[in-house]
C-alpha cells in the first residue's frame, strides 16, 4: 500500500476556503463571489540595492486585492518568508477587515524578501526607499491610490522614509501626508496608532467575554478578571495585547517567541518582561518563570485564552486537537488554518478571528488618514471649547448643590479631549459595534456555528451592497 502524503493548504488557499463557507450563506450571484474572491492587481518585482558594496537584488511585492473603495490599504513586511501567495493571502483579508469595521478602503498588502536583522540600519533605508520609488514609478501608492503601513519587520521609522521619498518624488500633492500611515507622529502621525492593534485586540476579546450566555457554554464568568492568558510573539501586537490584559486584571501565564518562551501559572509581569528581552535579547532567563525552549509548545499549555499574535497557520490539523484553551483570539493574520478551525469548533472552542480581532491598526490608520487629509490634529478645534463647557456646567452644579468638588477630581470632569482620547475612543466604539454584527449573524443564521464564518458572511455582505451600489452588476 503506497502512502500519500496530505499537502497543506497554502495560507491563501486558507482564506478562500474561509470565503467559500461564508458565501453559502450569501444571497448573491456567483459572479460576484468571484469577483470578491480574486486580487485585482499583483505587482512581484525585483529590484538592485547596492550593500557593502556588492549589488543585491531584492524580491517585493505589492498586492491590491479590491478596488470597490479606494484608496486600497495595507501593510508592507520585511521578512524572508514573503511570497506572492501571502501576500495574496494578506491583501484578500485587509478588504474584509476594512468591511467589517466600517473604513472605506480597498484591501492591499505589500512585502520585500529580507530579514530586517540581518543589515544595517542604512541598507535597510535604502531597501526602503528603493522599493518606494518602485511603487511610485507603477502607480502603487498616493493618499487616494493605495496607502501602506507597518507590519511585520516595519514600523514609524520605515513609514518616514516612505513618506519622505513620496515627497520627493510627488512634491506637488498637497496630500502627500497621506501616501502612508503608522509615521512618527511628528511626521504627520497619530497618537495611538502604535498600541492599536494590541488595543484593538483588547477591546474585541473584552467584549466577547462580556456576554454571559456565550461564557457559561464554555464554562467561564463574565469579564476579564482572573483568566490566565498566553501570548504567542512579543513584537508590537503582542506586547501591547497583554499589558492591556494585564491592566484588566488578567493574568498572562506564558508568553512565547521564535527562541523560546516562558510560563509561571502565577502570572508574569510583561512590562518587566519586554525590559528583560530588550536587555538580553530572549526571554530565557527570567525571574521566576520556567523557560521553555519549544516555544510552540506553550499554545498547547492550559489557559482561559490563548492569543497567538506572531505568524500564520501556528495552530493546524496536527495540533489542533492539543488546545486546552477555551478562547483563541487572532491577533495574528491567519493563525489558525481551515482544517485546524474545524477540529477546534468541535470541541466547543470560541475562535475570535482574525479578520476582526487585529483591524485596529487600520480602524487607527484610517483616523490618521483622515487626519492627514485634513491637515489639522483631532482635539486642536474642540479641546478648550468643551473643557470650558464642562467647566459651567460643574460650577452650576456646585452652586445649585452648595457643594465643591476636589480639584484633581475636577481637573479629570472638566479635562477636554486630547487626539489620543478620541483615538482610543473611536477605536473602542468600532470594536465593540464590529463584534456586536458579527454575534448576531453567529446567533441568528442557520448553519453559522463559528464566528469567522459569521465574520465573513458580515463583510461579503456589505461587499455585495458595494459593487451593487456601483453599478457593475446590473
Amino acid at each position: 500500500m503506497i502512502e500519500t502524503e496530505v499537502k497543506q493548504k497554502s495560507f491563501y488557499e486558507n482564506v478562500v476556503e474561509y470565503i467559500d463557507q461564508a458565501s453559502d450563506h450569501v444571497n448573491a450571484p456567483q459572479g460576484i463571489i468571484e469577483q470578491i474572491k480574486a486580487c485585482n492587481s499583483v505587482y512581484k518585482f525585483n529590484f538592485p540595492v547596492k550593500i557593502d558594496g556588492d549589488v543585491q537584488v531584492m524580491e517585493g511585492y505589492r498586492v491590491q486585492h479590491s478596488h470597490h473603495k479606494t484608496p486600497t490599504k495595507g501593510g508592507i513586511r520585511f521578512s524572508m518568508d514573503v511570497n506572492q501567495d501571502e501576500v495574496m493571502a494578506l491583501a484578500s483579508l485587509m478588504t474584509f477587515k476594512c468591511a467589517i469595521v466600517d473604513v472605506p478602503f480597498g484591501g492591499a498588502k505589500g512585502g520585500i524578501k529580507v530579514d530586517p536583522r540581518a543589515h544595517k540600519i542604512d541598507d535597510i533605508e535604502k531597501i526602503t526607499r528603493r522599493y518606494t520609488a518602485e511603487l511610485v514609478k507603477k502607480g502603487f501608492i498616493g493618499p487616494g491610490i493605495d496607502v501602506p503601513a507597518p507590519d511585520m519587520g516595519t514600523g514609524g521609522r520605515e513609514m518616514a522614509w516612505i513618506l519622505d521619498t513620496y515627497q520627493a518624488l510627488r512634491p506637488d500633492e498637497i496630500n502627500n501626508y497621506g501616501c502612508v500611515t503608522g509615521k512618527p507622529v511628528s511626521q504627520g502621525g497619530i497618537r495611538g496608532r502604535v498600541e492599536a492593534t494590541g488595543l484593538g485586540v483588547f477591546y474585541g476579546v473584552r467584549e466577547a467575554c462580556s456576554y454571559e450566555d456565550d461564557m457559561s457554554r464554555l464554562g467561564m464568568s463574565v469579564g476579564l478578571e482572573g483568566k490566565s492568558v498566553i501570548v504567542q510573539g512579543l513584537g508590537n501586537v503582542g506586547y501591547y495585547a497583554a499589558k492591556f490584559f494585564m491592566e484588566a486584571g488578567a493574568k498572562i501565564t506564558g508568553v512565547a517567541e521564535y527562541n523560546g518562551g516562558v510560563y509561571n501559572p502565577e502570572g508574569i509581569d510583561i512590562i518587566k518582561l519586554k525590559e528583560h528581552q530588550m536587555a538580553s535579547g530572549s526571554l530565557k532567563g527570567f525571574a521566576d518563570t520556567e523557560f521553555v525552549e519549544h516555544s510552540l509548545d506553550l499554545l498547547e499549555f492550559d489557559c482561559d485564552i490563548l492569543i497567538p499574535a506572531a505568524i500564520e497557520s501556528v495552530i493546524n490539523g496536527e495540533n489542533a486537537s492539543r488546545i486546552k484553551a477555551k478562547i483563541i483570539g487572532e491577533a495574528a493574520n491567519g493563525p489558525v488554518t481551515a482544517d485546524g478551525q474545524a477540529i477546534l469548533v468541535d470541541m466547543g472552542k470560541m475562535i475570535i478571528p482574525d479578520l476582526f480581532l487585529n483591524a485596529g491598526g487600520v480602524t487607527v490608520s484610517y483616523f490618521e488618514w483622515l487626519k492627514n487629509l485634513s491637515h489639522v490634529r483631532f482635539g486642536r478645534m474642540q479641546k478648550r471649547f468643551e473643557a470650558g463647557a464642562y467647566e459651567k456646567l460643574l460650577e452650576t452644579t456646585e452652586r445649585l448643590t452648595d457643594k465643591t468638588v476636589p480639584a484633581a477630581e475636577k481637573e479629570i470632569i472638566t479635562r477636554g479631549p486630547d487626539e489620543i482620547d478620541l483615538v482610543y475612543s473611536g477605536l473602542e466604539e468600532t470594536m465593540i459595534s464590529a463584534y456586536g454584527q458579527i454575534r448576531k449573524i453567529r446567533h441568528e443564521r442557520e448553519g453559522v456555528n463559528d464566528l469567522r464564518t459569521a465574520a465573513f458572511i458580515c463583510a461579503i455582505e456589505k461587499l455585495v451592497e458595494s459593487y451593487n451600489l456601483m453599478g457593475i452588476f446590473p
